[in-house]
Formats: C-alpha cells, sequence, structure tokens
C-alpha cells in the first residue's frame, strides 16, 4: 500500500472487473478531511472512466467506515468548500455509471452516512452502527439530506435526524439506509455474493438501469445542491454550532 488515504485496486473476474475503494486514513477514523475527499473523487473519476471496470466497491481498510467531517480543519477549509465537496462526492457516486456497492463492516457517522446513501447497493455487518449527529453539534445534516432523506422513510428520517442517537445495521436495513444487514462473519461472503450477481449484467444494461433508478436523485442533488451548501455553511458559522463543537472537543480529549 502507499500512503494514499484512499486505495485503489482492480481484480478481474471471469464475468468482469472490480475495482476497489479503500478508505485507510485510521489516524482520524477515515473522518472526511481535504485530502481524503480529493482521492476519493479522483478514483471515483478514473473508475467511472475506466471501461473495464464492471463493478466499484468502496470498503474501509479499518474497522470504522466513516466518523464524519473533520471538524479539526474547521479552521483551515472554508465552510462551503467543504460541504460543496461533500455534495460532489454524493454526485459522482449517484452519477457513476458502474454499480457502487457499500461494504460495511463498521461505525460510520454524520458525513460519512451521505457515503453509505449515494451508493447503489449497500451491504453492512448488523455490528455496524450508524448516527446522524449534527443535531447534537447544533447544526443539521443538511449536505447529506441530498441522499439520505430519500432513502429513508418520513418516521425513519425523523428519529435518527433529530434524536442522533446510534442505531445498528439491523435498524438500518428496516430504515430503508443499507440493502441489507447480515452477521459480521457473513458480510465478506454478501458482498461477494451481491457483486458477484451484478458482474453477470452487460456493462451497457448496468450503466444505462443505474442511471434510470438514479434520475431522480440526481436531479435532486443538481437542484438542491447549492442551497444546501449555504444551510450548511450558515449553521456550521453560528455562535451555538462554535459552542457546540468546542464543547464536543472537550469531551472528546
Amino acid at each position: 500500500m502507499t500512503d494514499e488515504l484512499v486505495h485503489l485496486t482492480r481484480t478481474d473476474t471471469a464475468d468482469g472487473r472490480v475495482a476497489t475503494l479503500t478508505l485507510d486514513s485510521e489516524a482520524n477514523r477515515n473522518a472526511l478531511s481535504r485530502r481524503l475527499v480529493t482521492e476519493l473523487l479522483d478514483h471515483l473519476a478514473t473508475t467511472d472512466a475506466d471501461d473495464s471496470v464492471k463493478v466499484v466497491v468502496l470498503r474501509s481498510a479499518h474497522r470504522v467506515f466513516c466518523s464524519g467531517a473533520d471538524l479539526s480543519e474547521a479552521t483551515t477549509v472554508p465552510m462551503e468548500e467543504g460541504a460543496r465537496a461533500m455534495v460532489e462526492v454524493q454526485r459522482r457516486i449517484v452519477a457513476h455509471s458502474k454499480p457502487v456497492v457499500v461494504a460495511l463492516a463498521g461505525p460510520v457517522r454524520a458525513g460519512g452516512i451521505g457515503i453509505v446513501a449515494a451508493a447503489d447497493v449497500v451491504v453492512a455487518s448488523t455490528a455496524a452502527t450508524f448516527a446522524l449527529t449534527e443535531v447534537k453539534l447544533g447544526v443539521t445534516p443538511a449536505v447529506i439530506s441530498l441522499t439520505v432523506l430519500p432513502r429513508l422513510t418520513d418516521r425513519a428520517a425523523s428519529l435518527a435526524a433529530l434524536g442522533g442517537e446510534v442505531f445498528d445495521g439491523a435498524q438500518a436495513a428496516a430504515y430503508g439506509l443499507v440493502t441489507t444487514a447480515v452477521a459480521p462473519e457473513a458480510l465478506d461472503g454478501e458482498v461477494d455474493r451481491v457483486v458477484g450477481a451484478l458482474l453477470t449484467g452487460a456493462s451497457q444494461g448496468l450503466a444505462e438501469t443505474k442511471a434510470l433508478l438514479n434520475a431522480p436523485l440526481l436531479a435532486r442533488i443538481d437542484a438542491e445542491g447549492e442551497a444546501v451548501v449555504a444551510l450548511s455553511a450558515r449553521l456550521f458559522r453560528s455562535d451555538a454550532a462554535r459552542e457546540a463543537v468546542t464543547a464536543w472537543f472537550s469531551r472528546s480529549r
């Protein structure tokens, strides 16, 4: 492995090539830093343009899939820049010409849930945990609402976003956030099974079917992206959010 925070590997099978994107920023639990997001966007663009790739798998090299926004960059990265980059990550996954499968073994929080929601298929361990923690920081899941809200039922969205509490893989499947939840020891096998099924599709069929399925979601992102960027930036600049973030850092030390 290189010193990249996101690794791209390719595996050839009898039915086609699988590209795997592995998040590998253990020091900050795969927080969505400028560098990680940039590398993820670059690899998504590379795999989208690679006609030999039929399926993309997104996973973590470590227990935590993604801890959300990198709050340590709050004073160095403009609010709008970070929010706009996360809109672009979701858009690029949704608009990607290949099916994107997330293999979710461990915790995912806040902004990371937008990546999960943008994917076409999500196989989660029942031991994986989720939380929309923005409400605890005096803000709202504005940017990721573009993909998260269309996945969740209305009641699940209210409970998850207003409560900000942790829920597990089985609940995430019931809410509609993930496709299926399996026992931890069965995760890799189920991911392989799902990927194998997708590989049996013809490349044109996969691309056109994904475009058909995701057209409403893509239209939502394009129509509302700038509005949620502005909302997110405004809330993160507020005194209430600054106080909540400061308190969060104090508790986490």
